[in-house]
């Protein structure tokens, strides 16, 4: 039994993920290097900001070692990397803000990229805090009603008349001790963790089927009931918020969740229908959604009026070519919020299509993980929970570049891990924690889960 459980603790494959997050860093190191190069700026602030991150790095290597040890190996690199690729961006910018400031003879603004570094820190300690206090994935089963009610509560905390605000049309933020945050950001994880709970619980019901209509079951109607309330809830959050991208993730999410959980197409066909109807009645409804549609088909009839973002976007990747401009050599500050909702157009300009093609490889490694401790845990929770938490990345990271690359309209959301801004950025490595405890949970030899499981239910 000792031989055994020592062969294990071999094949935890922690050197690897420690190799790989030396080899992020590296590449976030090269990427700063090449932008000051270009610019003709470098200082001391610059290197203690990177030294500093593969500090934090490395302490959060050595919790999941301790925490987590048979953790996912890629998860965490990956994630790390984005995020540093993405913290060289903002500093790109921040430098280009810093040159204009000279010429316009005006303040040079403060750059964005301290603060970006100090939310990765936050981050980092958000990780961890999960691998320390969440034991067991199954833990979050317990708190299935109550994340639901805090997942309500946070979403719609902006629409309070005093710490509530709006910015660009959407009122998703709230002021508080001088701080600025997103509450839906943590209230997508909140939600799917009751998403997970509530359809583990449903899901043998929700999987009868009444009859077949062309070959494909049909649920009972009275089980149509969650489907609905869920879609009802999109809608408030359109109505109520103006936020399109936030409703369309949360239903998004959803649908498939529902479908994992009964392994039936008639709710995505049913889905489908929904989500087709409402974007026709908020199309006719509501102006701004309809003005984000129409440009997404017409941007350059109004290049210069509300077509100017994409139009923008559109020109950046034009510019950037196959191979890019190089970092440092382009023009991303043309871009309208080129730190949050357009980064993806400043680096496609710098780095090319085929920057863009390693970048959206980079977000297809950590959906697979995702996707393969979904598959591979023993229990459903774990399995609901992780596919959930995956689709949210997968889902938000596709309707960013899609709009950005005029496939599909715009909707404000950002890039995860590379955008600036400290909500998204905590609230991704919040979900990159529970994923590496579900996935150290699937891949535990089977000797130590039974004893992990016997301490846990004693």
């Amino acid at each position: 039994m000792t031989e055994l459980a020592l062969r294990y603790r071999v094949s935890t494959r922690r050197s690897a993920e420690l190799a790989l997050m030396v080899g992020a860093w590296l590449l976030g190191v090269f990427a700063w290097v090449l932008v000051d190069g270009a610019t003709g700026r470098s200082s001391l602030g610059g290197w203690t900001s990177l030294l500093s991150a593969g500090i934090l790095m490395l302490f959060t290597h050595s919790v999941i070692r301790w925490q987590a040890p048979y953790a996912d190996p890629i998860l965490f690199p990956v994630a790390a990397g984005l995020n540093l690729i993405g913290l060289a961006m903002i500093h790109r910018l921040d430098v280009a803000a810093a040159q204009k400031a000279i010429a316009n003879a005006t303040p040079t603004p403060t750059p964005d990229v301290y603060l970006q570094l100090m939310w990765m820190a936050v981050g980092l300690v958000c990780l961890m805090g999960v691998l320390s206090v969440v034991q067991d994935h199954r833990q979050l089963q317990r708190i299935t009603w109550v994340s639901g009610l805090v997942g309500l509560v946070l979403l719609f905390l902006p629409l309070l008349p005093v710490i509530g605000f709006t910015v660009n049309g959407a009122r998703l933020w709230i002021h508080v001790a001088g701080f600025t945050f997103q509450p839906g950001e943590i209230a997508k994880i909140a939600l799917t963790i009751f998403f997970a709970g509530f359809l583990v619980v449903r899901r043998h019901t929700l999987a009868l089927v009444q009859t077949k209509i062309l070959g494909v079951g049909v649920p009972r109607p009275r089980d149509i009931g969650p489907l609905l309330a869920v879609w009802v809830f999109t809608l408030l959050v359109l109505v109520l918020e103006r936020d399109l991208g936030t409703s369309l993730l949360f239903f998004g999410v959803f649908i498939v969740m529902l479908y994992v959980a009964t392994g039936r197409r008639s709710w995505v066909i049913i889905g489908a229908i929904l989500l087709m109807l409402s974007s026709t009645l908020a199309y006719k409804a509501f102006g701004h959604v309809r003005i984000r549609f129409d440009v997404w088909l017409h941007p350059f009839a109004d290049a210069s009026g509300n077509g100017f973002q994409i139009v923008q976007s559109l020109y950046g990747f034009a510019n950037g070519g196959i191979f890019g401009t190089g970092w440092g050599q382009g023009y991303p500050d043309l871009v309208p919020f080129a730190k949050t909702d357009f980064i993806t157009s400043a680096l496609g300009e710098e780095l090319g299509l085929t920057g863009i093609t390693a970048l959206l490889l980079l977000y297809v490694i950590v959906i697979e993980r995702g996707a393969r401790a979904a598959v591979a845990t023993r229990d459903p929770f774990g399995s609901l929970l992780a596919i959930g938490l995956t689709t949210v990345l997968a889902l938000q990271t596709f309707i960013v570049i899609g709009g950005v690359t005029r496939l599909i309209p715009l909707t404000g959301l950002t890039t995860p891990f590379l955008s600036y801004g400290g909500s998204s950025l905590i609230s991704n490595y919040i979900i990159i924690g529970i994923l590496l405890r579900i996935s150290n949970a699937a891949r535990r030899p089977e000797l130590t889960s039974t004893i992990d499981d016997l301490v846990v239910a004693s």
